[in-house]
């Protein structure tokens, strides 16, 4: 009798902790799939709350209840009001700009640190973060150029950039604003052209849609934004 209500126990034993246990991450893919078979989703992994799930789905962060089929957005804060899901968000931007071939990038300077810019020539803050940079010897930058759909010229001013012999020469005129009256000639050539496809296309692929510019990583770190303090921290701290 001992033996068998044991054997009992066991069974509700091992049948509660299966229930507690985390869903294989496949599984779970599976559930959202069904729920949600708009959403391309990219990778799915627990979180450390029992049952929540981190997706990643177009470079952005999300998270799905599958024992009620929710998908939650937002962000989660730790008690020390730490927000987990914005540094996730810089891990897979950081990772997917890192994956960017530096050699399609236009190239400026030859200093210490490595800096990789996504920008706009038309966009104000990609101005003033292109003004900081062209004022340091200490950086290497590797621009890539992204017309925003808000500047309609901007389009026009990166083909003259990929067109110049003296391509970095050209990336200043146009952040300074000496290209803004729209005097020079629109360059026609293909293989500009296919440039600005190619940037467009690997902005696209960092994960910048949406988000805006400027984005930068300086030295691996990603700066959302012109934070300027935040790019001298990050440059002081290598040296």
């Amino acid at each position: 009798m001992k033996s068998i209500r044991y054997a009992v126990l066991t069974l509700c034993a091992a049948a509660i902790l299966a229930a507690a246990a985390p869903l294989a991450a496949a599984t779970v893919e599976e559930s959202l799939k069904k729920s949600f078979p708009d959403i391309p989703v990219e990778s799915v992994h627990a979180t450390a709350i029992p049952g929540i799930y981190e997706v990643v789905a177009g470079g952005r962060i999300a998270y799905y209840a599958p024992a009620q089929e929710y998908l939650i957005v937002g962000s989660i804060i730790s008690k020390d009001r730490k927000n987990l899901t914005e540094e996730r968000n810089g891990e897979i931007m950081g990772q997917r700009i890192k994956s960017l071939p530096l050699d399609k990038a236009l190239k400026i300077g030859s200093g210490p640190h490595k800096v990789i810019e996504l920008t706009d020539p038309d966009c104000p803050f990609c101005r003033t973060a292109s003004k900081f940079f062209a004022g340091r010897k200490d950086v290497t930058r590797y621009v890539y150029l992204y017309p925003l759909t808000i500047h309609p010229n901007a389009e026009a001013k990166i083909k003259y950039i990929f067109c110049a012999k003296d391509k970095a020469k050209a990336y200043e005129e146009a952040m300074s604003g000496k290209l803004d009256d729209m005097k020079f000639k629109v360059c026609e050539d293909a293989a500009a052209a296919d440039m600005v496809k190619l940037h467009k296309e690997l902005g696209d692929k960092a994960g910048i849609q949406g988000l805006g510019t400027p984005m930068f990583t300086v030295n691996g770190q990603v700066v959302r934004g012109a934070n300027i303090p935040e790019i001298e921290k990050l440059l002081n701290a290598k040296k």
